[in-house]
């Protein structure tokens, strides 16, 4: 089985320069919710150093709260916040003839998105505007998912190792117990149970069926390297081959 290891990077938090030593493909923030111009351009060259795929990782413009808090936008204003997120991350990455291979959202608007397809309609269509060639990173079995496949071309189904799953697929929100899991060991064990089931398996042990091409860790926990780490021996030992999208 082939996989893809993915982490949020570039926001200016956690050890970035380790994690890329780990993982296959990077999400890098586009300079609104967290990080800026020169931390793109540093975490872009450090990627293609350590031979780890890019890809744009917008959220909302919202730097207090780390692109956590809702935002409701309508459609010409989410696609203008989009459009200019990718459009930089695309400049930046030209720049260094370097090329985006993927597009995933960041915080509120991910899981707003994978509530509301046609949310996420709106941020594919505007993306592909900018890079019609990019891959969809989408949070499986969701809104996500659906929009994804109605748009067409090419997409990735995104599992998460730190993070507890609803009997939908959705993700556990932040402020509730138990929504982001700590013990690397733990989730290691978590994910390689999803990948032979073929499934997402949340907190209540309701399985959703899925297509899982990637596993991701947030790189701004405490226990990202750690638990990026016990998932990659995790995963080889398992007979997993780990490839960027």
């Amino acid at each position: 089985m082939k996989l893809d290891l993915n982490a949020d990077l570039g926001e200016g938090c956690g050890d970035d320069a380790a994690l890329m030593q780990v993982i296959t493909s990077a999400n890098i923030c586009c300079g609104l919710h967290a990080g800026g111009p020169v931390l793109m351009a540093q975490t872009m060259a450090a990627a293609a150093r350590a031979d780890v795929g890019i890809g744009a990782h917008p959220g909302f413009d919202d730097r207090a709260n780390f692109g956590r808090t809702r935002q409701h936008l309508g459609t010409d204003d989410l696609t203008a916040l989009i459009t200019y997120q990718t459009g930089a991350a695309q400049a930046v990455a030209r720049a260094q003839g370097l090329r985006l291979r993927h597009f995933k959202l960041h915080g509120a608007l991910a899981n707003m998105a994978s509530e509301d397809a046609g949310l996420a309609r709106a941020c594919y269509r505007a993306a592909r505007a900018v890079a019609p060639d990019l891959v969809l990173m989408v949070l499986a079995a969701t809104a996500q998912e659906q929009a994804a496949r109605e748009i067409g071309g090419d997409w990735a189904g995104e599992i998460f190792a730190d993070r507890a799953y609803n009997d939908d697929a959705t993700l556990v929100d932040r402020a509730l117990p138990g929504a982001v899991l700590h013990d690397p060991h733990a989730a290691a064990a978590r994910i390689l149970e999803m990948l032979r089931a073929g499934a997402i398996i949340a907190g209540s042990g309701h399985r959703i069926p899925a297509r899982i091409d990637t596993v991701c860790l947030h790189g701004d926990t405490p226990e990202a390297l750690a638990m990026a780490r016990a998932l990659r021996t995790a995963l080889q030992g398992a007979g997993v081959t780990l490839a960027a999208l």
